[in-house]
């Protein structure tokens, strides 16, 4: 049975230099520190290190936590911030490099393709071309883009051929809902990211997105955030609110239409996530290689109550049907 990380950032060389040539055209910026590099677009700012960048010290960190396979993916502040135009150079960077990662270590990389969707026709355009990439299996998406919801009709082309094409989407936060408040203590981090990810879960939900498009999988980050703790609170409001007149079933019948991390922090979360969706619906994550991510992803599985064909499933099953590897 292979493990696989759905949730691993990487910052490819040829991302890096991109940014670090072009970026200031466009009011971003990517500096090499002595640990590493700061990059800075608008107000979203990031640090990394060497290693996010590195594939062979990636390799060799998945070979020291067990992971024999990794889905890569882009993170903060991804490429939305930018102009159309140097955003879609920024995902086609980013795109080609997870690619050629891929060719390079067949049975150890893949990529979740990154688009301009600041930029919807250009988004669709470079998905088109993106699908004909080998080792690229799934779309990454923020959210929101840029403030805007991800249940917005300019997106929902986007969504149709993910569908088609077979292609989960994950969801992974970026510029967070209450970045006003959460400044300190790190908190846009730690709660901002879950509260973003049950807000643009939540947006899927009550607007449409998941009806219109029946087979179309969605992946959440940090074990569903706060979308299951408030699963009872939303299916409440659709009894009693005008605003939630249209819902046909509650919020609820549409969690197991998510996928879910086990980047939990908690065996008890992520416990009650396999009781509340099932097992089947739970793919093992690290946050490779951040502070606030596992640095033992398969141990937080083998400490949970499960079946071993359960055990099997979420480190590695569940992705591997996810991403078509069967």
């Amino acid at each position: 049975m292979k493990t696989i990380d759905i949730h691993a950032h990487w910052f490819p060389p040829e991302w890096v230099r991109l940014m670090e040539r072009d970026a200031g055209r466009f009011g971003g910026s990517l500096a090499r520190t002595p640990k590493g590099y700061k990059v800075s677009a608008g107000a979203l700012t990031n640090v990394f290190t060497d290693e996010f960048v590195d594939i062979d010290r990636r390799l060799a960190g998945m070979d020291r936590t067990g992971v024999a396979l990794q889905l890569l993916s882009l993170t903060s502040p991804m490429v939305y911030w930018a102009p159309g135009e140097f955003g879609l150079a920024l995902a086609q960077a980013f795109n080609d490099a997870a690619s050629a990662a891929h060719r390079r270590h067949p049975a150890r990389l893949l990529g979740a393709a990154m688009l301009p969707m600041q930029a919807p026709e250009l988004a669709l355009r470079e998905l088109e071309r993106a699908a004909q990439l080998p080792g690229l299996r799934a779309l990454y998406l923020a959210t929101n883009v840029n403030g805007t919801e991800l249940d917005d009709r300019a997106f929902w082309p986007i969504y149709a051929q993910c569908e088609a094409l077979g292609w989960p989407i994950f969801l992974h936060p970026v510029d967070t809902i209450g970045s006003e408040r959460t400044q300190r203590f790190h908190l846009r981090n730690l709660l901002g990211n879950p509260y973003d990810t049950g807000v643009a879960a939540a947006h899927l939900i009550l607007g449409g997105v998941l009806d219109a498009f029946p087979r179309l999988e969605v992946s959440l980050p940090h074990a569903g955030g706060a979308l299951t703790a408030v699963i009872g609170r939303l299916d409440h409001g659709t009894k009693v609110r005008p605003e939630l007149a249209h819902m046909k079933q509650p919020p609820s019948a549409y969690l197991r239409r998510f996928t879910y991390d086990t980047i939990g922090h908690d065996d008890r979360i992520n416990q009650h996530l396999v009781r509340l969706v099932g097992a089947d619906r739970v793919l093992l994550g690290s946050d490779y290689c951040f502070d606030m991510g596992l640095a033992a992803p398969v141990q937080t599985v083998d400490r949970l109550a499960l079946t071993q064909a359960e055990r099997d499933g979420i480190l590695g099953g569940n992705a591997a049907r996810l991403l078509r590897l069967e």
